[in-house]
């Protein structure tokens, strides 16, 4: 097979790729990117969603002082103990506590020196002078008890997250209590989406031959996972029109949606062949979304770029995404390849003969039951599952295995 020029019309020496199994193809597409983009920083709210660069490693005890876990007394030494007037609060300090004396503690206050538990205030009985405070837990007050010794989540230096995991809420607080205000992340690739067709509608139902354009509704959520949706926008059937958006993007990857397969409309080989690409992935033994492509285009000024070529069926495009655009975009961004979700058929997962299936499934108790309306252009399933189960070759009898991918809420 070869790709067609656009000026004459006849064939280039571009080899094509043979049909590749849906496992070959993602592979091709993880590997596809040499390296992930480079480090930058970022203030700790812009963090959110980027892959850590580099390890994040304490800069601090934590806690980084002794602190009471309760509310209560700070007390020193055995009781009962005469009690200090005041209350240490989160934020202040005190002076040390004399063995034999207690004074008031919040939750979250430093300790003061001295201080060897602390008393809870349900534990504590106050006598009628005010100055005695006496205990009347059931057990005898231990050394140590209710405090959080310094030191006790880590200590400075100490390795909390390794380098490529995803600054989630958790990572960026933890991130902050050990005394960072800026990490170094991966860039998130930019990502432009090309949605093609002469037949696409922006608003109102489907008329005069016309239908909606629900690819950049659907298909937006997903390419913002591992990437910066810089822009969306829809392109008439043109081949100048093409060639142009695709060459003139500022985008790492280029996202089209249809003119992938070999009809009269169909100019993205033709475009892509006019700028010397490389083409990496032509068609994947995948249902839907078998007629997806991977190109990597030329490079500009040492920045490498790339195109993934959807289908223009909504789930088609939806399973060439799960196909190509995450992986490459996982590897750009730096969270590689995740450890695959298995998920156990509840009932017989149907397949195709040849081909793997990308089927969507409804969970319970990571459990998978196949939807229907599950063909190509269709929607319906999709909107009501909770992904896509991976169905090999043949189908997944019920009781067995499969890998899901988990379709994106909101982003």
């Amino acid at each position: 097979m070869h790709l067609a020029s656009a000026a004459t019309g006849t064939p280039t020496a571009v080899e094509l790729p043979p049909v590749l199994t849906w496992a070959q193809a993602r592979e091709i597409a993880r590997a596809a990117a040499p390296r992930a983009l480079p480090p930058v920083l970022r203030d700790i709210p812009d963090a959110l969603g980027h892959v850590l660069a580099e390890t994040l490693a304490a800069r601090t005890d934590l806690p980084a002082f002794d602190t009471s876990a309760m509310d209560g007394w700070a007390v020193a030494g055995p009781g009962p103990w005469e009690l200090r007037e005041g209350r240490v609060l989160a934020g202040s300090q005190a002076e040390p506590l004399a063995l034999g004396s207690a004074l008031g503690i919040a939750t979250g206050a430093q300790l003061p020196p001295g201080a060897t538990a602390v008393l809870r205030r349900e534990h504590g009985h106050v006598d009628a002078s005010g100055r005695i405070l006496f205990d009347r837990a059931p057990n005898r007050l231990a050394p140590g008890r209710d405090i959080r010794p310094r030191g006790q989540e880590c200590r400075e230096g100490q390795r909390l997250v390794p380098v490529g995991t995803a600054a989630t809420p958790a990572v960026l607080g933890l991130a902050a209590a050990a005394g960072y205000d800026r990490l170094a992340v991966h860039r998130r690739p930019a990502v432009e989406l090309l949605v093609l067709g002469d037949e696409l509608l922006d608003s109102g139902p489907p008329r005069g031959g016309r239908v909606r354009d629900a690819l950049t509704p659907l298909l937006s959520p997903w390419l913002r996972r591992h990437g910066e949706l810089i822009g969306s926008r829809r392109l008439a059937d043109d081949f100048d029109l093409l060639r142009a958006a695709i060459s003139d993007s500022p985008a790492d990857v280029v996202i089209t949606t249809g003119g992938t397969a070999a009809g009269p409309a169909d100019f993205l080989h033709r475009v892509l062949a006019d700028l010397d690409a490389r083409l990496l992935v032509d068609s994947v033994a995948v249902r839907p979304g078998h007629p997806v492509l991977l190109a990597a285009l030329p490079p500009e000024g040492g920045r490498h770029r790339w195109l993934v070529g959807l289908p223009g069926n909504p789930l088609a495009a939806v399973a060439g995404t799960a196909t190509l655009v995450e992986p490459l975009l996982s590897s750009l961004d730096g969270s590689g390849r995740g450890v695959p979700h298995r998920v156990t058929a509840a009932v017989d997962l149907p397949g195709h003969p040849r081909s793997t299936r990308l089927l969507p499934v409804a969970l319970r108790e990571n459990t998978a039951t196949a939807l229907p309306f599950d063909g190509p252009a269709m929607l319906r399933g999709l909107a009501l599952s909770d992904g896509l189960a991976v169905v090999p070759p043949g189908g997944a009898p019920a009781g067995s295995t499969a890998e899901f991918l988990e379709a994106p809420r909101s982003w």
